[in-house]
């Protein structure tokens, strides 16, 4: 089976020049952008029911760009002016980078891990006396309270945002060949909108190793899986795979 169509489940970021932009203009093949999850911000009502107060805390620990987003929304909304000394642990360049879209990195301190969140375990543990916040979604890998748990130290978990499937009640869901996910939280909107969803010949694909333990979870068969040494990207394995299936007459 040639494949035509793809449906890559989140919205297009970027330019007209991303990566599955030029795949399907070297391809000749059509791939669309549909947001499977809507993220939806706690208002500050909900968090003071959370019993937090940003002021308690001297770290905040940033996991995400959307944790970000959400803590310096509701520090505005709760009239909490987010004090010069405050310290950030990122888990990733990226994210210390997007933090300048909210304060001036002279004179912060600020730690960057370099990929994962036990990469910030070193600075936690230097320093077991502040009080750190870790913002984030109703959606929290397990672990990572776990880890925190561990270091005998004093930190709280906000949940500023809260992730939601879409709507997909006017997809056409079997025009596709090849569905693309990059997280949980998709492929559990996929199964929210077509409860009796039948795979039948659509090939998927999945990105990390969460993703693809609720795809299998949810009974799907996969065909495309990312990262790998040799595929560290979503794009670059859909030019393999279809170049490959392409090929066949």
């Amino acid at each position: 089976m040639k494949i035509n169509n793809i449906l890559i489940s989140q919205p297009l970021s970027g330019s007209s020049n991303t990566p599955y932009i030029k795949l399907s203009k070297n391809k000749n093949i059509n791939i669309d952008f549909r947001s499977f999850i809507e993220v939806k911000g706690a208002s500050s009502n909900d968090v003071r029911k959370q019993k937090i107060n940003f002021s308690d805390f001297t770290v905040v620990l940033f996991i995400s760009k959307k944790s970000v987003d959400h803590y310096f929304r509701l520090a505005e909304s709760m009239r909490f002016k987010v004090p010069i000394f405050m310290k950030y642990v990122c888990q990733t360049k990226t994210i210390a980078y997007y933090l300048q879209k909210y304060i001036i990195y002279r004179k912060r301190k600020i730690y960057i891990g370099n990929k994962s969140f036990k990469d910030l375990l070193p600075y936690i543990k230097k320093y077991p006396k502040e009080k750190f916040l870790l913002p984030s979604s109703d959606i929290l890998k397990p672990e990572i309270p776990e880890m925190l748990n561990q270091q005998n130290i004093f930190w709280r978990r906000a949940i500023l945002y809260k992730t939601t499937s879409s709507d997909l009640s006017d997809l056409e869901h079997g025009c596709y060949d090849i569905f693309v996910f990059f997280s949980p939280a998709e492929i559990k909107s996929l199964f929210d909108n077509f409860p009796n969803f039948d795979q039948n010949n659509i090939k998927i694909a999945t990105f990390g190793k969460n993703t693809l333990d609720a795809a299998y979870k949810a009974g799907l068969k996969i065909h495309i899986k990312v990262p790998t040494p040799e595929f560290p990207s979503m794009s670059m394995a859909l030019e393999k795979y279809i170049k490959k299936l392409n090929a066949i007459k």
